[in-house]
């Protein structure tokens, strides 16, 4: 839990889920760095739902920054850092409450942990492994948090965080499911 405690130990939101997996550590975080949202039917599903009224709105004529970008996706998310076999962090920084998401660039976990503009939420997506007792299961939990880093972006993201906070908890559930599906067949 370093990289989370060290890159976002502030936040106002978040939700944790875990599974049981036999696979190794290394072979969970492993797991982890093939996923895409793009494998999973119901998670792109979903994707397209929440970036319906800015897509319309390209074809209406309006712009936005959806205009010269792919599907919303885990392609999004920065690679924060990896600690050995026990956890793996993603970043994403934007005004997620937008239509089109209004993500910020983010190079790597410094210029993350740096980020500070007015209006603009960080997320992290976080995965730890905690090895069983010498039955080959790996506990594997996630984590998400956000942080606001002011009164008005969590005004702004608190409705949101309600209504996608239970897609995104099925979500985060199903990509553990992925995970241990990809982590078992490589063990």
């Amino acid at each position: 839990m370093e990289l989370l405690e060290r890159l976002l130990p502030d936040f106002q939101f978040s939700e944790r889920h875990s599974r049981d997996m036999r696979a190794t550590p290394t072979r969970v975080l492993d797991a982890v760095t093939e996923l895409t949202a793009e494998h999973d039917p119901l998670a792109s599903r979903f994707l397209q739902i929440r970036e319906a009224p800015a897509r319309l709105a390209l074809r209406l004529g309006l712009r936005n920054a959806l205009a010269d970008r792919p599907r919303f996706g885990l392609h999004e998310f920065t690679l924060l850092g990896r600690n050995g076999d026990r956890e793996l962090a993603y970043g994403l920084i934007g005004r997620f409450w937008r239509s089109d998401f209004g993500l910020r660039p983010c190079a790597d976990g410094e210029s993350f942990r740096h980020f500070s503009e007015p209006g603009t939420a960080r997320l992290m997506l976080h995965f730890s492994c905690d090895p069983g007792d010498g039955d080959g299961t790996t506990r594997v939990r996630t984590e998400t948090r956000v942080h606001c880093p002011d009164a008005r972006s969590q005004l702004l993201f608190a409705p949101y965080w309600l209504a996608i906070r239970p897609v995104s908890g099925l979500i985060r559930r199903r990509l553990l499911r992925d995970i241990e599906r990809r982590a078992s067949e490589h063990s």
